[in-house]
């Protein structure tokens, strides 16, 4: 099951909740205040292959950001 990450409205805090894919957007309570105005945040992480970050999104014009061989980017 995903968790995924809230943050309250009313007292701002920031919370994780283990949910099934169907109710990641339905309402939750704050597990701080239990207020039920609260909204999903875009939850973020880094991942690393190598010793090499694999999340970059800097990059050149022409790939957008990923790896290309028109340019020899990695």
């Amino acid at each position: 099951m995903p968790i995924y990450e809230y943050i309250c409205k009313d007292c701002g805090a920031r919370f994780e909740s283990m949910r099934p894919m169907k109710e990641a957007n339905q309402p939750i309570h704050c597990k701080s205040c239990l207020s039920p105005n609260t909204y999903r945040t875009v939850s973020v992480f880094f991942a690393a292959s190598e010793g090499r970050s694999i999340t970059s999104t800097a990059g050149c014009a022409s790939c957008a950001g990923g790896s290309c061989t028109s340019c020899g980017h990695h």
